[in-house]
């Protein structure tokens, strides 16, 4: 045999056995883990082989085109202020529209009234940065239809005038204005965002929620997804989560059990390696530092909140039962306890109705879990998918709001290996800054951005990190046969680094360098 190339002079860390010294690729496909003849031959001066990185949640789009609009990442209001007016200075029509922002690091939420003054007459809308409220300014509160909102709320002041804040469902009053995107326009954010994951060593991704809800960006987004990779640039391989609020009843026949999908029955499996459909996403609660996930105690800075559920207990548990017959794999956002009881419910009322082997259901984020919650996770063969990075960036915030009593349960790593659970690694970019080696930086020192240690007996060694991110993530998508370690007859997806996580200190983890990376054989940046 001889091989296209062949990748020497380095260490190559598989994940799932020894590592080697030299890696061998024909096609797409590792076909050694030893010096074979080959047409090319790569001296890697010592550099570190990893798998490429695969972020199991993040939000490739919204990413994308936060890159394009004002970065409210700030500590301070008057800096958020100030970032509004440069971006409305610099857009002079149309919207003006921020990302980013954290009520928990500038003090408080804006207001329409901040708004309306640094931006008069201007429709202006500001994403927090977990993506469950938004604010927006009086020109666009005056073009809504200010009703209850099932799910959501419209925030308002002490004398009942809406201050401009809506959380959760009722972000859903917006849509009309300012949804659909473009596909155009969507090709081009999915393009930035790709790019941009090149750089950092990612070669795979689960988009965590299209084309509906308050998530979806448009009811045809899978059309944005299927130009960019006829246009190549489609620059990672992609999986995508369908909202739930996407799917309808289906006309088949009664014997065929697809009680609910999508037209012509497509569900989680179509597609192919670079771009296919995964699980549908069911939003059942919302955010931790937004106070609005569903919990079974109230928050412990405001009394009398314990947050909500999106929906109606028996329709969110009907909607993944119903799901789960359909043949579709269900990622259910859950952070708040009393949101993980109801979805390990819906799962087992699932598999009670409509037994099947090896689902792997996934929670997103599980949140906020009590021990028997992942005894129960683990008996249900359910993939929870926390981010460890919500810690060193909103972990402050978190801490708040639960209190000392419950830290413990927040963002476990360590519990759910050991409960024998699968672990991916994620970020919900751009919830955080979604590097994967700051991710697994946070998967081993568990510390805020105030110094303080967070439930660090969830600590994970770096070689256990960067197996989350590797093939923990490829296990949550069924794709471990294929991906996420570096294996003889796998695809040839790899990042090349500076060093290795386990080398170096835990804080210069994140400082590690990423020399190039690699797609089914083909480097795609370097």
């Amino acid at each position: 045999m001889i091989a296209d190339r062949l990748l020497t002079n380095c260490r190559v860390i598989t994940v799932d056995g020894p590592d080697a010294s030299a890696l061998a690729i024909l096609g797409d496909r590792i076909v050694a883990l030893e010096e074979v003849p080959a047409r090319e031959v790569i001296d890697l001066g010592g550099a570190v082989v990893v798998p490429g990185f695969h972020d199991a949640h993040n939000h490739m789009a919204w990413f994308g085109l936060s890159l394009a609009e004002a970065d409210l990442r700030v500590s301070t209001m008057d800096d958020l202020l100030a970032a509004v007016k440069r971006q409305a200075e610099a857009t002079p029509s149309g919207w003006v529209v921020g990302s980013g922002y954290d009520e928990n690091k500038v003090g408080r939420h804006p207001t329409r009234d901040d708004l309306d003054r640094v931006a008069p007459g201007r429709d202006v809308w500001l994403k927090h940065v977990s993506g469950h409220m938004c604010v927006v300014s009086s020109p666009v509160l005056d073009r809504l239809a200010l009703d209850d909102v099932s799910g959501g709320r419209v925030v308002t002041d002490t004398a009942g005038r809406p201050t401009g804040l809506l959380q959760e469902q009722a972000q859903n009053l917006v849509n009309p204005l300012v949804l659909p995107y473009p596909v155009r326009e969507l090709a081009d954010a999915i393009d930035r965002a790709g790019r941009h994951y090149l750089r950092e060593g990612i070669t795979s991704v689960v988009e965590a929620g299209i084309g509906g809800g308050w998530i979806g960006k448009s009811p045809v987004e899978l059309a944005a997804y299927q130009t960019a990779r006829e246009q190549g640039r489609l620059h990672v391989r992609t999986e995508l989560m369908v909202a739930a609020d996407a799917l309808h009843p289906l006309a088949g026949h009664a014997d065929d059990g697809l009680p609910l999908g999508l037209d012509l029955g497509i569900r989680t499996g179509f597609g192919d390696d670079w771009l296919r459909l995964g699980p549908v996403k069911v939003f059942t609660d919302g955010s931790l530092i937004g106070h609005t996930a569903a919990m079974c105690h109230d928050f412990a800075d405001t009394p009398g909140n314990a947050g909500y559920l999106q929906g109606d207990r028996d329709e969110l548990i009907a909607t993944i039962v119903a799901a789960h017959r359909g043949g579709w794999r269900v990622a259910a956002h859950a952070i708040g306890d009393a949101a993980i009881d109801l979805v390990l419910d819906a799962y087992s009322e699932a598999q009670e109705v409509t037994p099947r082997k090896d689902v792997r259901h996934r929670i997103e984020h599980f949140g906020v879990a009590r021990p028997d919650q992942v005894s129960r996770a683990a008996a249900l063969g359910v993939v929870p998918v926390p981010q460890a990075r919500f810690v060193p960036e909103i972990g402050d915030g978190m801490r708040r709001a639960l209190g000392p009593g419950r830290i413990a349960d927040a963002y476990r790593l360590r519990t759910l290996l050991d409960a024998g659970l699968v672990l991916p690694g994620s970020s919900d970019r751009p919830v955080t800054i979604g590097a994967p080696l700051l991710g697994i930086q946070a998967m081993v020192e568990r510390v805020t951005a105030s110094g303080f240690p967070f439930a660090v007996d969830e600590q994970l060694t770096a070689r256990e990190a960067l197996r989350a991110y590797t093939l923990g993530s490829a296990c949550a998508s069924h794709q471990e046969d294929r991906t996420g370690s570096l294996r003889v007859g796998k695809l040839a997806d790899l990042a090349v680094l500076s060093d290795d996580p386990a080398d170096v200190a835990p804080e210069a983890i994140g400082r590690i360098e990423v020399l190039r990376t690699m797609i089914g054989g083909v480097w795609r940046w370097n």
